[in-house]
């Protein structure tokens, strides 16, 4: 991971219609391949996020998508 002095946040991911973001982590994290966060933040996930803060651009632009689109959860992991 490259550190950047930034501080560690979890991120919700870009995913595709139909894409299961939960799988696409475990791939990223098996293969060392880097995802982008809704915020546009790129890395390599390698931490437990449950154990880091959530991103507030990432949350207030998955807000942002869930007043726009009916049948999204409240969080985006349930």
């Amino acid at each position: 991971m490259l550190e950047t002095g930034e501080p560690a946040m979890a991120h919700i991911v870009k995913t595709e219609p139909g894409e299961d973001a939960a799988s696409k982590v475990l791939e990223a994290r098996i293969y060392g391949t880097p995802l982008e966060a809704l915020c546009g933040h790129v890395w390599i996930p390698s931490r437990d996020p449950k154990q880091l803060p959530l991103c507030d651009k990432c949350k207030d632009i998955y807000e942002t998508y869930r007043m726009f689109n009916d049948g999204l959860n409240e969080r985006p992991a349930e």
